[in-house]
């Protein structure tokens, strides 16, 4: 059995499992600062009734102050340094903070926060705190989501207590621009991953959902890394790796056991 997933565009993916609803660094909005969401909006259906909240770092387009505030009744589960930010400028009543390689249950799962090779600091002024991965555990199976992450050794023995073993990676693989700076994965990057994580499953995110605000209209040539890059990880995937699902999945559109 595995999760069932929406991927409602970027990081911000809804996981349903064993009736707990988790949702990844939501940004729910159509705009945030000088990027433009490109792709349809974000179904409200998809983030009610929310149980709890993973926050990967502090970066604009991973925590979003506005799509935060809509999320109160969840707890939100932010990297340890990050909490006081988010209780204040947020308004969160229902705030942890987690260290990396530190273990969480809560609503019958089990949330271990992992390394993630990325800055963290909340530009320009807001505080320093680690980047984390998720590895998400319950009776329907094991979901790795990465955040924003390089590929690092480690991948290849993730912490994942109670588990038989990883079902299902939600891997990035591109950004928001025409570039990708340190601590991101392309396509050929995050098959390494994929290598050494040994998932069942994966499925790329952080995707064709933002994009620079007049960027098409001054560089046309940049359009296709809206829709290139998750079917080269696709591609390179099944090339690689024996016996993977790799899927792409469009923002808005659903895996697992309820298609």
């Amino acid at each position: 059995m595995t999760p069932n997933i929406t991927f409602l565009g970027h990081a911000t993916v809804l996981i349903e499992i064993d009736g707990v609803r988790v949702l990844t660094d939501p940004v729910l909005f159509s705009r945030l600062l000088f990027l433009d969401r490109v792709v349809q909006p974000v179904n409200p259906g998809n983030y009610e009734d929310i149980d709890i909240v993973l926050i990967s770092h502090l970066h604009h387009d991973h925590c979003d102050i506005r799509s935060l505030a809509r999320l109160r009744g969840a707890l939100v589960v932010v990297p340890v340094g990050s909490g006081a930010y988010l209780r204040r400028h947020a308004r969160l009543p229902r705030v942890m903070e987690i260290e990396e390689n530190s273990t969480i249950e809560r609503a019958g799962l089990i949330i271990t926060a992992v390394h993630a090779d990325h800055d963290g600091k909340r530009v320009p002024l807001g505080p320093s705190a680690p980047a984390l991965g998720f590895v998400i555990t319950g009776a329907s199976g094991t979901t790795y989501f990465a955040g924003d992450t390089d590929v690092y050794p480690q991948m290849a023995s993730l912490p994942m207590p109670e588990s038989r073993g990883l079902d299902l990676a939600l891997l990035p693989v591109w950004g928001w621009g025409p570039n990708l700076g340190p601590g991101h994965m392309d396509p050929a990057r995050a098959v390494d991953a994929l290598e050494l994580l040994e998932p069942e499953a994966a499925i790329p995110i952080h995707w064709g959902t933002l994009f620079p605000r007049g960027m098409r209209r001054v560089m046309p040539s940049s359009t296709g890394l809206l829709t290139r890059p998750p079917q080269q990880f696709v591609e390179l995937a099944h090339d690689r790796v024996s016996g993977i699902d790799a899927t792409v999945i469009q923002p808005g559109g659903t895996w697992g056991n309820h298609e």
